[in-house]
């Protein structure tokens, strides 16, 4: 039983400041950390591999400084407010052009709003990143709930849709009256709710990751349609792990997540076959893949770790679990998204999304783009490209455009 919470309006500025001992904790765990023997595979089909996790708490626990990313984010206007009983930390830069079109970006798992961080100055200052000044967001970048500086909630029932009704209470409490959405992953089905719940202000939205296919087999007749197919039933057979445990026995993973930073830190990294070995790449060659750099992936890590989220954050996988099963069990579909929609495909993707199955989930599909590099962390490994697409997804949309 869930049930909507009355909560004041307040909005308060928001700053980072960590403990010194909790970081003194936290190289103390590393260093106690007792590791497995190695896989006896050559790849990651037994999971991560310990020559990236070796790596990765040694730069960890000696070298890594968390202060770096601390005063980023203090650099940017962080803010808390409650809405539905739940303290949503949030950050909200404003474009120093006129007309600039508010944009909210709902973050995933296993991200963070340290994974939009790049993306903040080509969005809300184009012309010092290669696009003009009508290209221009507004930007609201919040924290899921139960998902770093936002608080867990106390109660269930916080899926993907009640996060969507939070969101727009926060665009409404922001003063906002034309916004447009944007989601990966989580937020994807954050920002695929929100389209079906077309609060007032919403224009459009746009997604890089197709969640309407967890909810059923697609068409497989043209050859990108059975590639991407094939795609995602290797991902239900052999990367579906994570998943499954979160959406079923979310506690149960949360002793070690919240004991171990380096089992937070291992559960974090296997994700994805694409994004893993770009992260492992970063550790044991040395070599990022376009951002992700080793300060970036253990930014993001550290976070989880120093909120001590990593238990509310695989609740929120229960959660979507619980609501998808209700939904298929009523045999009702989806109220229809009419308001426009913009998908990009990103190469790396778990699975390639081709135009013909984002057509068929979103009828009104008004901008589609399948570019050239970037996975499932799109925002976080190209944020300029990211950019990019959000000035052409959107472009149609300012000015009262509506298609």
């Amino acid at each position: 039983m869930t049930s909507r919470v009355e909560t004041p309006t307040e909005i308060r500025p928001f700053h980072v400041g960590i403990p010194e001992k909790q970081l003194d904790d936290l190289r103390r765990r590393i260093e106690a950390t007792r590791l497995p023997s190695k896989e006896l595979v050559e790849d990651r089909s037994q999971g991560v591999q310990l020559a990236t996790i070796q790596e990765l708490a040694t730069y960890w626990g000696t070298e890594y400084d968390w202060r770096k990313v601390e005063a980023r984010l203090n650099a940017l206007p962080q803010f808390t407010t409650e809405i539905d009983g739940v303290d949503i930390h949030f950050i909200h830069v404003k474009s120093e052009h006129e007309n600039a079109l508010p944009l909210i970006i709902t973050h995933g798992w296993p991200g963070s709003v340290i994974e939009l961080l790049d993306t903040v100055g080509p969005l809300t200052d184009p012309t010092a990143h290669g696009g003009r000044a009508e290209d221009a967001f507004d930007l609201v970048l919040p924290s899921l709930p139960g998902y770093g500086f936002s608080r867990e909630p106390t109660e269930v029932g916080w899926n993907a849709g009640r996060v969507a009704q939070a969101w727009a209470e926060l665009m409404h409490r922001l003063g906002y009256t034309r916004y447009v959405a944007q989601g990966g992953d989580v937020g994807a089905a954050v920002t695929d709710a929100m389209g079906r719940q077309a609060p007032e202000g919403l224009l459009g939205i746009h997604m890089n990751l197709l969640v309407t296919v967890l909810a059923g087999p697609q068409p497989a007749e043209s050859e990108q349609e059975r590639a991407a197919a094939d795609q995602l039933a290797t991902f239900r057979e052999s990367g579906f792990g994570y998943f499954l445990e979160m959406a079923t026995r979310p506690q149960t993973i949360s002793y070690a997540l919240l004991d171990s930073p380096v089992a937070l830190a291992a559960w974090l990294l296997d994700h994805d076959t694409d994004s893993y070995y770009k992260i492992s790449r970063a550790f044991v060659d040395g070599e990022a893949v376009g951002n992700l750099t080793r300060d970036h992936i253990v930014d993001n890590i550290t976070l989880y770790w120093l909120t001590g989220t990593g238990a509310s954050a695989a609740r929120s996988y229960w959660e979507d679990g619980q609501a998808l099963a209700q939904a298929l069990a009523s045999g009702q579909a989806p109220p229809e998204i009419s308001l426009p929609v913009g998908f990009t495909t990103f190469p790396g993707e778990i699975w390639r999304t081709p135009r013909s199955w984002a057509e068929k989930a979103y009828p009104n599909l008004t901008y589609f783009n399948e570019v050239e590099k970037g996975g499932h962390f799109a925002a976080w490994e190209e944020p300029q490209l990211f950019a990019e697409e959000m000035r052409a997804a959107f472009r149609s949309l300012r000015n009262g455009g509506s298609s």
